[in-house]
């Protein structure tokens, strides 16, 4: 159960569904509620879509490009790692994506689905958390699941974006995302320090 609960909680720190809000709002501001519903669900859907697809076959993508376990753990913990100081010291995950909406007839995709939710840290968290190395069907499937989760309460986050906002505010969001960053930022050296002790080691 205390498995579970920590595989839920990185997942929610990297897919930060509390930080896409401000992306949401932002992005489906010209829309009436009806609409706004949708692109909540089908954005929610294709950003699983996007993740489950990485589980599948994201190693395999590694693996034919001839990268080793530990080179792949390494580069993902930097990779991660950089993405969490961006969380951490930047603008903000909100505020950053919020600049790229240019078309608001194709806000499903681009911001909410892909970077908002499906990130590029999001992507490299399932995939390094999917190891066919280091984890069996069984473990990679309650992985699988608990994304599936995640995205669920994402969805079920922006559809009551407006309310969440209201009861804690642009800065109480801010505040989240940073911490989600602070999180995240542990575990990806963590992954590091993993990658260069089986390294040496092997």
């Amino acid at each position: 159960m205390a498995e579970l609960f920590a595989t839920f909680f990185f997942l929610f720190a990297v897919i930060d569904p509390i930080g896409s809000v401000p992306v949401y709002l932002e992005a489906t501001k010209e829309f009436d509620l009806k609409y706004r519903k949708r692109i909540a669900i089908r954005a929610s859907f294709v950003a699983f879509g996007i993740l489950l697809f990485f589980i599948v076959v994201g190693q395999i993508i590694f693996e034919g490009m001839d990268v080793s376990l530990d080179a792949f753990q390494i580069s993902g913990g930097v990779i991660l790692f950089l993405f969490a100081l961006t969380m951490i010291f930047g603008d903000g995950k909100p505020e950053s994506e919020k600049k790229g909406i240019t078309d608001y007839k194709h806000v499903v995709i681009f911001p909410v689905a892909i970077p908002s939710i499906a990130s590029p840290g999001a992507i490299m968290a399932v995939v390094i958390m999917t190891d066919n190395h280091l984890y069996g069907f069984q473990q990679q499937a309650v992985t699988t699941v608990m994304v599936m989760v995640v995205v669920a309460v994402t969805a079920l986050i922006l559809l009551a974006a407006n309310k969440v906002q209201e009861v804690i505010g642009t800065y109480g969001i801010t505040v989240i995302s940073k911490i989600m960053g602070l999180i995240l930022a542990s575990y990806a050296v963590q992954n590091i320090i993993s990658g260069l002790r089986d390294f040496y080691v092997s």
